[in-house]
């Protein structure tokens, strides 16, 4: 197949911000692309050459990219820095440079054959691979020999691929749907696809298997140890009252705790641990990986469980940013391990010796998963109450407090409550701290704009604009500008850390009727709290759910200092949490 083919998909997709056009391109290409790479074509369309969990990325410095594009088109290093400095955008830059290339490199394949999607994704595959000595040049000839026979166009998505920022604003879901029109005889079984995606997230396999066996093979995909599970997430209401009477008078409550959500696969062979987002993080955290390897009786079996820092001299809880500072380290790991150790504490079983667990409800889940884990220093169980007592549940709420959590999740203990991998149902209910104070609430939002500061802020940016993700349209929403809680440290690093997602228009997944000075990909979710939430006609949130005309703010944002690197924008606050919380404000008010 000729990456052509792929290039000129890509194009129209850019051209477009509707979604269902989005879908239609995509549901064209993936029609005339040969079963035996429909894989290797759905990773390049998400910027990636293996589903998350596998851990090899991609990502060559820009650096790099700029050094090959020298080389294969003849122009110097300081043209091509030129022209990225005046597009922002790596894959402008090379496509500007090729249209005026000056000389075929030495390095060149053959300039009378034509670029395939098998020889991009092989050369990309070579330079994630390539370490040691030598990698920096085995991996720019790599790439020079792509934007050797690469057209303009070509090399414009083949240098944003390779560097990590396609930035074509196509969602999972969105392929998701593409794959059910085109491989799974329409829309109405998506279900059946986005289940088979949710316990084996993995798009390049879905994609295969359903153009190659259709969709009854798609029902019959099951959990496998070492393919992590999307999570199953909490909605939220405001009181204990309302979180009482929405699980029917009765419930499991949890601790809530501050820490790293962690999905625990073993085996005979291995222990590997994901993180929310899917991410390997098996080597960052060897000492929970021991753990909870020497706590399990059983043969094989998944877990969901939350890694929590602890202080060596007391005992207590510790805050999430101190276990935070494992992610992405390769070196010190052991002399962190030895300051900061970290409990995980195990509130779910998604996979048991050969059984599928997820469809089995909560309570019989918590039974097999107390039986076979041995509790242990680092190994031990989410505290729980099951009750009916509201005066009981408030006091248990106040210890969590006390022990360093941020509340409870209450768990719905019928027939009904199972696993539900990917979604956020009232099968399973959040309740925060700061739900105490009233009119104040915390906020995962999402970056999707910033404003050029003055003042004291000149240089950098004088606020950042916040969004909401709506999952049922599959956009995010802006809700505020945020300019307070940030340190004069943070503040003048915010262009350096924003600047990889930074972008020349507003992304198409932004529903904003503001104009921001700059545009992020949405990407960064960050941690907010504010004083209430009111109607906006300014704002996009929840935009004419409420009233006509208007949308939903949050008014005096503050940012708690905590970056939400956990969390996929997918994983932010909903629009329809916002909605929920504004009216139960409304309800305190009237009271």
């Amino acid at each position: 197949m000729l990456y052509a083919d792929i290039a000129d998909t890509y194009e129209k997709i850019e051209g477009t911000t509707k979604r269902l056009e989005m879908t239609d391109y995509l549901v064209e290409l993936l029609l005339k692309t040969p079963v035996k790479i429909i894989d290797k074509v759905v990773y390049l369309t998400q910027g990636k050459l293996y589903a998350d969990f596998v851990g090899i990325e991609l990502g060559l410095a820009e650096k790099l990219a700029i050094k090959a594009i020298s080389q294969a088109s003849g122009s110097s290093e300081k043209k091509v820095v030129e022209k990225f400095q005046k597009h922002g955008d790596i894959g402008l830059a090379a496509e500007e440079v090729f249209k005026n290339k000056k000389q075929t490199s030495l390095f060149s394949f053959g300039k009378e054959e034509e670029l395939t999607v098998e020889k991009v994704y092989d050369n990309f595959e070579k330079i994630a691979r390539a370490e040691g000595s030598g990698s920096q040049n085995k991996k720019i000839k790599l790439l020079v020999e792509l934007f050797n026979v690469a057209t303009p166009k070509e090399a414009r998505y083949i240098a944003r691929t390779v560097v990590g920022k396609l930035r074509l604003g196509i969602a999972d879901m969105t392929i998701l749907d593409a794959l059910a029109i085109a491989f799974g005889e329409g829309k109405e079984n998506r279900k059946y696809v986005e289940r088979a995606y949710n316990i084996h997230p993995d798009l390049g396999y879905i994609a295969k298997l359903l153009a190659s066996s259709g969709v009854e093979s798609i029902k019959n995909v099951s959990i496998e140890v070492g393919v992590p599970i999307r999570a199953m997430l909490a909605e939220r209401l405001p009181s204990l009252e309302q979180i009482l009477d929405k699980m029917g008078g009765r419930a499991a409550f949890e601790y809530k705790y501050d820490g790293m959500r962690i999905q625990a696969h073993i085996n005979s062979k291995s222990v590997e641990l994901y993180s929310r987002r899917l991410e390997k993080l098996t080597s960052q955290f060897p000492d929970v990986a021991r753990a909870i390897k020497s706590a399990f009786k059983g043969k094989e079996g998944i877990f969901d469980g939350e890694a929590v820092p602890v202080d060596i001299n007391t005992g207590e809880l510790l805050p999430f940013q101190m276990v935070s500072h494992r992610r992405g380290r390769k070196y010190g790991i052991e002399k962190i391990i030895e300051e900061i150790p970290v409990v995980l504490f195990l509130f779910d079983v998604l996979y048991l010796d050969g059984k599928d667990m997820t469809e089995v409800p909560y309570v019989e889940r918590r039974k097999a998963l107390e039986s076979v884990i041995d509790k242990s220093e680092h190994v031990k169980f989410a505290h729980r109450l099951v009750s009916s007592d509201l005066a009981e549940i408030k006091k248990y709420f106040d210890k969590a407090i006390e022990d360093g959590c941020e509340g409870l999740v209450a768990k719905n203990i019928g027939e009904e409550s199972i696993y539900r991998a990917g979604a956020r149902e009232f099968l399973w209910i959040k309740y925060k701290r700061d739900y105490k104070i009233e009119l104040v609430d915390t906020l995962d939002l999402v970056i999707v704009g910033a404003f050029a500061g003055k003042g004291r802020r000149k240089g950098t940016y004088g606020a950042l604009l916040m969004a909401a993700y709506n999952p049922e349209q599959d956009r995010f929403e802006t809700v505020c500008k945020l300019g307070s809680g940030f340190t004069d440290d943070q503040l003048a690093n915010l262009p350096n850390m924003l600047g990889e997602y930074k972008i020349k228009d507003k992304h198409p997944r932004v529903w904003s009727e503001i104009k921001a000075d700059y545009w992020f990909v949405p990407k960064v979710v960050i941690e907010v709290v504010g004083a209430e939430i009111t109607l906006s006609p300014t704002h996009t949130c929840a935009r004419d759910m409420l009233e006509k005309g208007s949308g939903l703010a949050v008014r005096f944002p503050r940012f708690t200092g905590k970056w939400r690197d956990d969390k996929s924008p997918e994983e932010a606050t909903t629009t329809k949490e916002l909605v929920e919380m504004y009216k139960a404000q409304i309800k305190n008010l009237e009271k």
